[in-house]
Parts: C-alpha cells; structure tokens; sequence
C-alpha cells in the first residue's frame, strides 16, 4: 500500500470516527424538548440532517488540520516546501457541492413547511391575541370556555391558531410544537 493511500485511509477514518463523536455531543448538548405535535417530527428531522452536516464538517476540518500538523510538521533540516498557487477544479468541487447541499436542504424544507402548514379537515380554531405581557386564548367552537391565559388543546386534533396582536410584535412560539409564528400589528396570522 503505499503512503498516499495510507494517509487517505487513516484521514478518512479520523474523519468518520470524528463525525459520530461530534454528532453524539451535539445532540447531547442540544437536547430538543419532549415533542407535543405532529410537525414536531420533520422539524425534528431537519435537525437531524442539519447535525450531521455540521459534525462532518467539523470532523473533515478539524481532523485534516490535526492530522497534517501531527504528520506533516516540518523537520529540522528539512528545507522549506514548495509553493502552491490554485488549483481551479478542487476550488470549483468544494463551491459546487456545498451549493448542491444548501439548495437541496433549502427544497427540502420548503416542501416541509408548506406540509405542515397546509389546511386539514375537522381543524379545531383557537384564537390567539398577544399582548404586551402576556397571552390570551379563546375557543370560539367552546363558547362556554371563554378567554383564558392558558393554552390547553385537545390530544390528536388539529388545531389552526388564528393570531392577532394589538400593540407590539409578538412571537408565538412553544419549543414542544416546533414552530414560531411572529404576529404583527393588524395583520391576521395563522399557526396549524
């Protein structure tokens, strides 16, 4: 086998064993809650792909960094290398690929979201109103409920948050459900 191979597999298991580490920390480190909605699970795989990107670009930075200071640091008596100037088709690869990643990520939000925000049949209306310091509620399919401060929803039903703001910006937003929705003064917005 000779060096250059030898050097490629050992980077290339550096960075496999470095992107699992990264990635096990990551998502020890950031825990997402308990999820309390359907949409919880594609945001949540969003997250997934996301941590995995980013572990493998750590782990490919990092260990090839490590790697060649460890390996290839310069000797005493070694006289200094030559210069490299550019080198059009790896600068074109590592534009390209990184472009291909971000749209597809982006196309693959873009249809997450429009399926998790679309209508359902036997949706159930809550009525949001932010306010300055606080939150009101109302169930307009429950008229005896009222207004509340507090937000309870019924288990397995799809619920479209109709929500107005009065005063000031507002940003509704449960950590469990996934989503935020900013709420602007005038403006009618909708949450499913």
């Amino acid at each position: 086998m000779s060096r250059n191979v030898k050097h490629l597999l050992t980077v290339a298991l550096l960075v496999v064993v470095g992107t699992v580490i990264t990635y096990f920390v990551l998502t020890a480190v950031y825990q997402l809650p308990v999820a309390a909605s359907e949409e919880a699970g594609p945001i949540d795989q969003l997250f997934n792909i996301h941590f995995w990107f980013i572990s493998f670009l750590f782990a490919l930075i990092v260990g090839l960094m490590l790697y060649s200071i460890v390996v290839f640091r310069r000797k005493p008596g070694d006289e200094q290398g030559a210069d490299f100037h550019s080198h059009t088709t790896l600068e074109i690869v590592w534009t390209i690929i990184p472009l291909v990643i971000v749209i597809g990520l982006g196309i693959f939000s873009a249809i997450m979201l429009v399926n998790i925000t679309e209508a359902r049949p036997n949706e159930m209306e809550v009525e949001v109103k932010g306010r300055q310091w606080s939150w009101l509620f109302s169930y307009p399919e429950h008229e005896d409920i009222g207004f509340s401060s507090t937000l309870v929803l019924p288990v397995d039903q799809t619920i479209r948050l109709r929500m107005t703001t009065d005063d000031v910006l507002h940003s509704f937003w449960v950590p469990e459900f996934r989503v935020k929705q900013d709420l602007v003064p005038g403006q009618v917005t909708e949450l499913r």
